[in-house]
């Protein structure tokens, strides 16, 4: 591998974070955006202190074979890093599937890697039209959004997640209320259940810094929810 994937940390098991299947989670080194409420800020450098290479996870992988069965690619943002590309062919070599979290902020390099994805989780911050507000980075939104349009073309299984941050919730809450149709506009059924979801992140009361929730949109869920039309 000409570029060496830059880990910030692994998680050796989860059967959460990649539906499904038993994973090991891969933390890459390095994202291009600034959200206030990042819970993983020692990723945000394009350099950190973990002690970990591509070589460790390699070789965590060849020990774990047999006990899972993919790999998902998080951060940071992996798609920060050239190296990821290779990355993700070498554990599909090796007999894993693989996913990867992303934020979408890199279009064209998240397009580039969609064809050897088996699963995506798409962090969805906000409107588009409020991210530069959020994360701090102009033009993120309109990045996000060619992104997400070419995840919904690409037939890619995912899942679509928003982190709801309490402390500006008050501030955020017509924002949360846009996201279905933001979502879902060509899918009624999916765009009423998506805003049923919305007005219960509003009604919440939450103590712990940072809730995360997830709407798990699937090609059969959507089939399922157009057939209750």
């Amino acid at each position: 591998m000409p570029e060496a994937l830059r880990v910030g940390g692994v998680q050796t098991f989860t059967s959460l974070d990649f539906p499904g299947r038993h994973a090991a989670v891969v933390f890459c080194q390095g994202c291009p955006l600034r959200c206030v409420y990042c819970h993983n800020p020692d990723l945000i450098p394009a350099s950190g202190t973990s002690p970990l290479s591509w070589t460790d996870i390699r070789n965590l992988l060849e020990e774990r074979e047999g006990l899972l069965d993919g790999v998902v690619f998080s951060g940071g943002e992996p798609l920060a890093q050239k190296a990821l590309p290779a990355a993700i062919r070498e554990v599909r070599s090796m007999g894993y599937s693989a996913a990867l979290h992303t934020s979408g902020a890199l279009p064209e390099r998240f397009s580039a890697v969609l064809p050897e994805l088996d699963w995506v989780g798409f962090d969805l911050k906000a409107p588009f039209g409020d991210y530069e507000a959020l994360t701090g980075v102009p033009g993120a939104g309109e990045r996000v959004r060619r992104a997400y349009a070419s995840l919904l073309r690409s037939g890619v299984e995912h899942e679509i997640r928003t982190t709801v941050w309490p402390g500006q919730l008050g501030s955020r809450r017509a924002s949360i209320r846009v996201l279905p149709n933001t979502l879902y506009c060509r899918r009624p059924a999916i765009r009423a259940m998506a805003g049923r979801w919305a007005e219960r992140l509003c009604s919440m009361r939450v103590c712990s810094p940072v809730w995360s929730s997830a709407l798990r949109m699937s090609p059969s869920d959507a089939r399922q929810a157009d057939a209750g039309q």
